[in-house]
């Protein structure tokens, strides 16, 4: 019987994400000067403030309020009338150093003895409903923003945009279990103050998302044509007037959008968040490597669908767990318990050993906070940071590297596929 399936996602300029992105630049800065580094670090952010707070091992320094100002003006909260503004904002550090008791069940004699920063469980999913084996309702959320702020960044087409938004795709599945249509579009933008009245403003809004931003993300995105159909119900601005956003409008805290961050509600979650973690934590460092393992899976034809669950014992390397779902879509002759036995083989799982096999002790971490961690192209850019002395380095770093189909043979030798 078809049934309907929703994932939601926020632009950069969302409250929770402009926290989530000043989190992870400062884990780049201090993994660009001491790659050792150890931090957890939450922001919060609200009209006119943002509080820095957290654990900090480094043997670097940092100008924090110089990296969160420059995280806030790349978003876009450059005007006074946004009641939060990168030049006038007030921030207050309240950074300290890490745990000692923490820290020695991580740091041990030998790297590879190296402990899990904390105990959990983590997950990894793909599907092969999109190209980059990402549930496609997340997809389409996530790029529908994208665009959108890319319309906002021209100021050309649409000239009112605010950096605050969120959107909402609903899609119907057939009875074969794939999508066939898109029957609902959600999007909240924030905007500047009309001079007309609030319905010929919502009009305009509404007839531009639809005229002009949807015909773009089709052109700029064939894949998802065939999706769309002169029946989408759309809801745009659904509450009427959205002037008032971003930290003004709503208090935003770290680690607040793991959903978006990952699969849209798709596979599961383990509850820990990503951003502002250094690799040695495992809710971020296992959760990129289980992606990585489902992603290979399922591009090696194992599976139409894959779960992947690790878990852990804080200070312990190896994981107490490995756990695969396939779904009932297996193309091979094994139980899915014989399937992660297998994929323990394969994959390294001790903390350290993730870490080196992705490259995670490199500055990679702002271009994951915002538009999700999972589904990104893998790239290679050279990155450029400056110490308060005036010092700068530059970095070549590997991005996504969890997006790799660096495994797949491996994966097709090991079950003789």
């Amino acid at each position: 019987m078809p049934y309907f399936f929703t994932s939601e996602s926020v632009s950069e300029g969302h409250p929770d994400k402009v926290a989530d992105q000043i989190s992870d630049a400062l884990i780049d800065n201090f993994l660009a000067f001491d790659n050792s580094s150890k931090v957890a670090c939450e922001t919060l952010v609200t009209t006119g403030q943002v509080i820095l707070a957290g654990e900090v091992k480094s043997n670097t320094y940092l100008d924090v309020q110089k990296i969160a100002r420059e995280v806030i003006a790349k978003i876009g909260y450059t005007r006074s009338e946004y009641m939060f503004d990168a030049n006038s904002c007030g921030i207050l550090s309240a950074i300290h150093e890490q745990s000692a008791d923490i820290n020695q069940g991580v740091d041990r004699k030998t790297k590879e003895e190296q402990g899990a920063g904390d105990q959990g469980m983590m997950f990894g999913y793909a599907t092969n409903e999109t190209d980059n084996y990402m549930p496609l309702a997340l997809d389409l959320a996530h790029t529908l923003l994208k665009e959108l702020a890319v319309l906002r960044r021209e100021n050309n087409e649409i000239k009112y945009l605010r950096p605050d938004a969120k959107s909402q795709v609903t899609l119907e599945y057939n009875d074969d279990n794939k999508p066939s249509r898109i029957d609902t579009i959600v999007i909240s933008t924030q905007h500047d103050d009309f001079d007309a009245n609030d319905d010929a403003m919502l009009e305009k809004i509404k007839n531009d998302i639809i005229n002009i931003l949807v015909p773009r993300v089709k052109e700029k995105y064939p894949k998802y044509t065939a999706l769309f159909n002169d029946n989408i119900k759309y809801h745009i601005n659904p509450t009427g007037k959205f002037v008032i956003g971003g930290p003004h409008g709503d208090t935003g805290l770290t680690g607040r959008k793991i959903i978006v961050d990952t699969y849209g509600g798709k596979g599961a979650h383990g509850g820990g968040a990503f951003s502002g973690k250094d690799p040695s934590k495992v809710d971020r460092s296992a959760a990129y490597a289980t992606r990585h393992i489902a992603k290979n899976l399922v591009a090696a034809g194992i599976a139409d669908e894959v779960l992947v669950q690790v878990s852990y014992a804080i200070g312990v390397a190896e994981p107490t767990g490995i756990y695969v779902n396939t779904y009932g879509t297996c193309k091979v002759n094994k139980t899915d318990g014989e399937i992660a036995q297998l994929v323990g083989q394969i994959f390294d799982m001790r903390p350290y050993f993730i870490e080196e096999r992705l490259k995670l002790r490199n500055p990679i971490y702002s271009e994951t906070a915002a538009y999700g961690h999972m589904g990104r192209d893998s790239e290679s850019v050279t990155k450029t940071f400056e110490a308060p002395d005036g010092t700068k380095i530059s970095k070549d770093v590997e991005l996504f590297t969890w997006e790799k189909l660096d495994y797949v043979d491996k994966i097709k030798e090991a079950f003789a596929k």
